[in-house]
């Protein structure tokens, strides 16, 4: 774990580069900051020893594109609109959101949890296996389960 001293060098140093790279990538300001924040924590934590200056920028412009990449192709962020296009929509083409929320949640503990663990936090069977102290083909029959619910749930929307 980095000192605070060095935590606040590399933002003073980084912190413009960081910012634009992620209003580039990901064109929101409260993503910028969010991804900002998670790049600037990974380097506290890190223990990555740099051979120069330019050696811990390429690192820091990495971890950037990464991060802002993971974002762009997350479960959330591809299965969600802003706010104002929401409003813009005529009532009945507009998303339904509780419905599929309460849906969720109706279902059994097993089947709800493996389905938060992989779309919304988007873990891998194993991962979720050893969160959950599974075996990974059990979380993979909860998963197609649980998705098997939904779908009748939905009204046989797809899920998946």
């Amino acid at each position: 774990m980095r000192s605070e001293q060095e935590a606040n060098r590399a933002i003073e140093r980084y912190a413009d580069t960081v910012r634009r790279i992620c209003l580039i990538h990901l064109k929101s300001h409260a993503d910028t900051e969010d991804i900002f924040q998670n790049v600037f924590l990974k380097y506290v934590l890190s223990s990555a020893v740099f051979e120069n200056e330019e050696h811990e920028k390429a690192w820091f412009i990495r971890v950037t594109i990464n991060a802002c990449k993971d974002l762009l192709k997350s479960f959330f962020r591809s299965r969600s609109v802003p706010l104002d296009a929401l409003a813009e929509l005529p009532e009945e083409t507009a998303p339904d959101l509780s419905h599929v929320l309460e849906a969720v949640l109706s279902l059994p503990k097993k089947y709800r949890d493996v389905i938060y663990l992989h779309y919304y936090e988007e873990q891998s069977a194993a991962e979720i296996g050893r969160i959950l102290h599974k075996n990974e083909n059990s979380v993979y029959t909860l998963l197609s389960r649980g998705r098997s619910l939904l779908r009748e749930k939905l009204g046989g929307e797809a899920i998946g």
